[in-house]
């Protein structure tokens, strides 16, 4: 390292500003000094000030000890007590995002003690939805929740499971690698969950060259759960093993309010706080969940029992919505708490200057959704409509798109199985019930699922929405069940259904995919990011999508539309938008002489993110509210190219020239999350 001056009041007298400026900056990382480029925190008055801030931060990284302490990778450890379900992954979430609001890269692991390898065979009922990353993984819905907050890309690997941990052991056991020892949970288990969290941290999830700045790990259930035991043995000797400066450990607990007399309890956080020290581990911060802000004197009793600094206890009280998490956490100064836990005081003194960590446009999105007024309405036509949890990402995805729309999201939640014919004989008033619901919609949304209950409803779900008009967008399964429905209803094939609920249908629109497995169901079906190319340019889901040649969206399914029947559809008028790389595999399919009728195989909720919504959601919500006209003019962006009229009203813009859906010549497409708004 060059040398640097000591004598701040010499060097500065002999200096000019920009020149200093410039001198400073070259000492800093590139995590802060890309930032300071702007000179975005400061005003010509406070320059002086600023400089000898940063003066003394450079200093920090001149002394070759510190900068030593500082390059370690930084771990924040979130745990919940008392009961489940207190929004540990939201509290999660909202930490990254703060810490990545002061600079630093943050990447995420979720910890699940179940036995399951993977969340892949999981009913919804048990577990909410199951997540879907761009290499595969099926995973927790926890992960949904930092890709949204962080808007960054996973893995597989960044949720832990026991049954993940055990099979690699006892992998490595057959394999001969524990050279004959007795093979145990202690040191062979604890040690292979340290060495997975360290080799997973260390992996870039920003699409950023190097190893991400902090790890932020959340340890799924309850403290004092039978199966997390080794998991809290492995973090009490990871703690130890990466130093107390790397390690911070967030313990988020409950403090009710007994309605007879309307105090805030702290009973149940000392007990939580006790169990979770007498497995060694020991909180640096607490997060209380409550339903109003914690009184001063419920403060000093947590801090005197818990022996945890009043400072570092924080109120998680009820808010309006979710995105006022990290805004709730920097208010509290929740940062400062973690990045001295940290040591990590060069963050510190630079925000010293800056006040709070930059959020202003997520405080602006987080302010604008609780003013919305006008309502638009959605009918979720679903099999799971008992557990709003089983369609997290459909809901965060309408979220997304009605914000972005002006719209404030309302929800009909529609059990397919009440709209059959069966339900209104044998229990009319559901059956009422459910109709009204649907037809009080401004848009119907029919979202994936597995199995034969409800399919029927779904059906005719689908042919309300297209023979009235109604906005209505498919998701795998939604998608399948317009096709079988418009065979019924135009083709008049009457018999007409998947091979999944009927597998002797002499019309089968839909059929089992040949690469599948029938005997094993964990990770077989299609998973993951596929590309899919545009067949047909002026179709609503090419002009929302930015009129892209292709785009990449990620799958899960077993069952295909029958490519042999696709001409005898497409020539009634369905148009097959969007195929795979082979031309085969239906990815899309659209009604042209619809207001906006959609469905699609993958499922385009995955990659929303607040900010940038999908593009189908926000075309379904732009339909619902009357704006589809504007935004799709808005968003039109197509050359001149060769265009062959199809009978469904759309042309066929391949600009080659080409029948092929994927020869596009040289020229690279970049692709996205959707549109941004």
């Amino acid at each position: 390292m060059k040398s640097f001056p000591l004598s701040f009041t010499a060097y500065i007298a002999a200096t000019p500003l920009s020149s200093l400026h410039s001198f400073i900056i070259s000492f800093l990382p590139p995590t802060l000094s890309s930032s300071l480029h702007s000179n975005t925190f400061f005003t010509p008055s406070t320059y002086l000030l600023y400089c000898r801030r940063i003066y003394s931060v450079c200093r920090f990284f001149a002394k070759g000890e510190s900068s030593k302490r500082r390059e370690g990778m930084k771990y924040v450890l979130v745990t919940g007590g008392v009961v489940s379900g207190l929004g540990k992954g939201v509290t999660a979430s909202s930490i990254g995002l703060l810490l990545q609001a002061c600079g630093l890269r943050v990447t995420s692991i979720k910890i699940d003690p179940y036995l399951n390898k993977d969340a892949g065979t999981m009913s919804p009922f048990e577990h909410g939805e199951v997540f879907v990353l761009d290499d595969g993984g099926e995973v927790d819905l926890d992960l949904g929740n930092y890709e949204r907050f962080l808007d960054v890309k996973l893995t597989r690997d960044n949720n832990i499971t026991t049954g993940k941990i055990y099979q690699s052991v006892i992998d490595k056991e057959r394999k001969g690698d524990y050279l004959g020892k007795t093979v145990q949970v202690v040191p062979h288990i604890t040690d292979a969950i340290q060495d997975w969290i360290e080799r997973v941290a260390a992996i870039p999830v920003d699409g950023k060259e190097g190893p991400p700045d902090v790890c932020v790990i959340e340890l799924g259930g309850t403290i004092g759960d039978i199966e997390s035991m080794p998991f809290i043995e492995a973090l009490g000797q990871f703690s130890y093993r990466v130093g107390a400066g790397n390690f911070c450990l967030i313990h988020v607990s409950l403090v009710p309010v007994l309605n007879v007399v309307g105090e805030q309890k702290t009973k149940p956080t000392q007990h939580s706080v006790r169990g979770l020290r007498s497995l060694g581990l020991t909180p640096n911060i607490l997060a209380c969940r409550s339903t109003t802000e914690l009184d001063v004197n419920v403060k000093e009793k947590l801090s005197r029992f818990c022996h945890v600094p009043e400072e570092n206890i924080l109120t998680l009280y009820d808010v309006p919505n979710i995105w006022h998490v990290p805004l709730l956490l920097r208010d509290q100064k929740a940062h400062e708490a973690i990045l001295k836990v940290f040591d990590l005081p060069w963050i510190l003194m630079l925000f010293s200057m800056a006040s709070k960590p930059m959020l202003g446009e997520w405080t602006a999105r987080a302010q604008r959704c609780d003013m919305l007024n006008e309502p638009v309405r959605v009918a979720m036509v679903g099999k799971y409509t008992g557990l709003s949890d089983s369609y997290l990402s459909v809901l965060k995805a309408l979220l997304h798109a009605s914000v972005a729309c002006r719209r404030k999201l309302l929800i009909n939640w529609v059990s397919a199985s009440d709209l059959e014919e069966a339900t209104a004989i044998e229990n009319p008033d559901v059956n009422r019930a459910a109709w009204n619901s649907l037809k009080s919609a401004d848009g119907v949304l029919v979202p994936g699922g597995f199995g034969d209950r409800g399919v029927e409803g779904k059906i005719i779900a689908a042919k309300y929405a297209r023979e009235n008009n109604i906005p209505y967008l498919g998701i795998c399964l939604g998608m399948q069940i317009s096709v079988i429905e418009y065979a019924r209803s135009v083709l008049g094939l009457e018999n007409a259904n998947s091979t999944e609920f009927d597998p002797n249908t002499k019309n089968p629109c839909v059929i089992f995919m040949p690469e599948g497995s029938k005997t094993h169901m964990g990770g077989t079906m299609r998973l993951g990011s596929r590309r899919t190319y545009f067949q047909v340019m002026d179709s609503k889901a090419s002009q929302l999508y930015g009129s892209q040649r292709f785009i990449d969206e990620r799958h899960r399914h077993r069952y295909e539309v029958n490519p042999e029947m696709v001409l005898q559809l497409e020539n009634a008028g369905l148009s097959f938008t969007g195929k795979d790389e082979s031309g085969q595999r239906m990815q899309i399919v659209e009604l042209g002489d619809h207001p906006y009728f959609v469905g699609v195989q993958f499922h385009p909720e995955f990659k929303s993110r607040p900010g940038k919504p999908s593009a189908l959601f926000l075309g379904l919500i732009a339909a619902a509210s009357g704006q589809l006209e504007a935004l799709l003019k808005k968003n039109v962006n197509v050359g001149a190219t060769n265009t062959n009229t199809k009978p469904n009203g759309f042309t066929n813009t391949n600009s080659n020239g080409s029948s092929s859906p994927h020869r596009f010549g040289n020229k690279i497409h970049t692709n996205g999350n959707g549109l941004h708004v």
